[in-house]
C-alpha cells in the first residue's frame, strides 16, 4: 500500500455539497489504470474544508468504488476528538490506511506534535501516515522528532515535500516497516530514482496513466516532458491546477473547489489549456 503510485484525486463540490457521481466519474479511471493506492481526502481533496460527517461520506464512497485497490484517508483536523472519530469512521468504512498532518490553529511545538501522534497511533487498527507539509501546516518536523514518531506503532510511510540530503542516513534510522513517500509532483521522479517508496501524487489522481508512466519509466524524461505543468504547480498552487484540468475536462461541475479557493482562471488557465492539448495526458 505504502508503495508505488498513491493517487489523490479531488473531492468535487456541487452547489457546496458532495458531488458523488463526479468523484466515482473521477475515480473510475484511476482504478482501472492500476495505481497502487488511493489518497482521498489529502490537500487534494480539499479535507480541511469539509464536516466530519462529509468526510465520512466521501470515505464509504471511496472505499466503495475501489475496486479492491487500498484506500489511504487523511484524518486530520484541528480538534483531537474529530480526529479520532474521523479514524473510526474511516477503519469502519473498510480503509487500509490513515493519512495525518499535524493541523492546528497556533503553531505546535515538537512535544505537543509527538504527543498528538502517540495518542492517534495508539488507537488504530490500520497503518498510519506521517505528513510533514509545513506549507499547509506551518509546522516543519525536525529529523529527530520525524524519527520519533516513525517509530510508534501503527505508522507505515512518511511523506515529505523534499529530498534529505542524506537520504540513505535518513532511511538507515527509520524502522524497516516504514516507507518513505514523496510529495510534490515535480520532484517525485528524483525522488523515486534516489530510492523513495512510493509517490503521493496530485497528477495520479487525474491523469493516472502519465503518473504512472514517470513512476514506472525509471527516467527522469517522463518528468521534464510535463515541466510546463509543474511550473504552472509551483505558481498556483497542485490543487488550484488540477481543478481547473478537471474542469475543463468536464470531469466536475464549476466551481469544483470549496469557497473561497478557486481553480485557476484568465491567462493561467488558457496556458493549462494549451499545456494538455500539448502534452496529451491520459
Amino acid at each position: 500500500m505504502f508503495r508505488g503510485v498513491s493517487a489523490f484525486p479531488l473531492t468535487p463540490l456541487k452547489n457546496g455539497t458532495f458531488d458523488e457521481q463526479a468523484f466515482t466519474r473521477l475515480l473510475s479511471p484511476v482504478v482501472e489504470a492500476g495505481v497502487d493506492s488511493l489518497g482521498i481526502l489529502g490537500s487534494t481533496g480539499s479535507y480541511a474544508y469539509l464536516t466530519v460527517e462529509e468526510r465520512a461520506r466521501v470515505t464509504r464512497c471511496a472505499v466503495e468504488h475501489a475496486g479492491g485497490i487500498p484506500v489511504i484517508v487523511s484524518i486530520g483536523a484541528l480538534r483531537l476528538d474529530d480526529i479520532l472519530r474521523l479514524a473510526d469512521d474511516a477503519q469502519t468504512a473498510g480503509v487500509s490506511g490513515v493519512l495525518l498532518a499535524p493541523v492546528s490553529y497556533q503553531r505546535l511545538t515538537d512535544e505537543e506534535v509527538f504527543k498528538l501522534y502517540e495518542t492517534v497511533t495508539r488507537q488504530l487498527s490500520v497503518p498510519l501516515c506521517i505528513y510533514d507539509n509545513p506549507a499547509t501546516t506551518g509546522f516543519a518536523f525536525s529529523d529527530e522528532l520525524l524519527f520519533a514518531v516513525a517509530s510508534l506503532p501503527n505508522v507505515g510511510s512518511i511523506k515529505l515535500g523534499r529530498v534529505p540530503e542524506d537520504l540513505s542516513q535518513v532511511r538507515a534510522r527509520l524502522p524497516d516497516t516504514v516507507t518513505m513517500g514523496i510529495a510534490g509532483d515535480w520532484r517525485a521522479a528524483s525522488a523515486l530514482q534516489a530510492g523513495f517508496d512510493v509517490w503521493y501524487s496530485v497528477l495520479a489522481g487525474l491523469f493516472p496513466k502519465a503518473a504512472l508512466a514517470i513512476a514506472r519509466s525509471g527516467k527522469s524524461t517522463e518528468s521534464e516532458r510535463l515541466e510546463p505543468l509543474w511550473d504552472l504547480f509551483r505558481r498556483y498552487g497542485s490543487v488550484r491546477v488540477i481543478a481547473a484540468a478537471a474542469e475543463m475536462r468536464g470531469k466536475v461541475a464549476t466551481p469544483g473547489l470549496p469557497f473561497p479557493l478557486q481553480a485557476i482562471q484568465g491567462e493561467p488557465r488558457e496556458a493549462l489549456s494549451a499545456i494538455l492539448a500539448e502534452l496529451e495526458l491520459a
